[in-house]
């Protein structure tokens, strides 16, 4: 993560929740407490996700809610149901191979998006820590908000690509 840079156009509080972060090494930062507007004020678990840009090749940090399924992370490509997927899944699908940073542990992994019959249960999952995202994928019309799997490297991976 050393050489990655934050991710351009975050809004605010996403600089200023990476940097506190990074700043602590992970020591502040992973659980995030978030009140928005009109919301609940919810403390969500939240990951450091470092993806090689898909055009750059530059590194780049974006802040995340997540959650766990056996040893693996997942997150939630939802953009703020957005009709476009977010930058960072559009990097993992370039190059799966990904840099993660919760709490104080740092892992390399490989990114796949999550199977049909792996989604139901971790959006069930994934609504539990962070209701907004059914709101979201309203929002989102007819664009299915991807789940992203971060497998460490103790998983089995397919012998070829990554994120589909």
């Amino acid at each position: 993560m050393a050489d990655a840079k934050l991710a351009p156009n975050m809004p605010q509080w996403m600089i200023d929740h990476t940097n506190r972060y990074l700043s602590s090494g992970g020591t502040d930062g992973h659980m995030y407490t978030a009140s928005f507007p009109n919301m609940l004020t919810l403390t969500v678990p939240s990951l450091l996700l470092t993806t090689t840009g898909r055009k750059s090749g530059r590194k780049y940090i974006f802040p995340l809610f997540y959650g766990k399924a056996g040893n693996s992370y997942f997150i939630v490509a939802s953009k703020g149901g957005a009709p476009d997927h977010p930058g960072w899944y559009k990097n993992l699908l370039a190059h799966p191979e990904a840099e993660i940073m919760v709490g104080t542990q740092k892992l390399k992994v490989r990114a796949r998006t999550a199977s049909a019959a792996e989604r139901g249960a971790l959006w069930k999952q994934a609504v539990v820590f962070w209701p907004p995202y059914d709101d979201y994928q309203q929002k989102a019309a007819d664009r299915e908000i991807p789940i992203v799997v971060l497998d460490p490297p103790s998983i089995g991976r397919p012998e070829r690509g990554g994120l589909r």
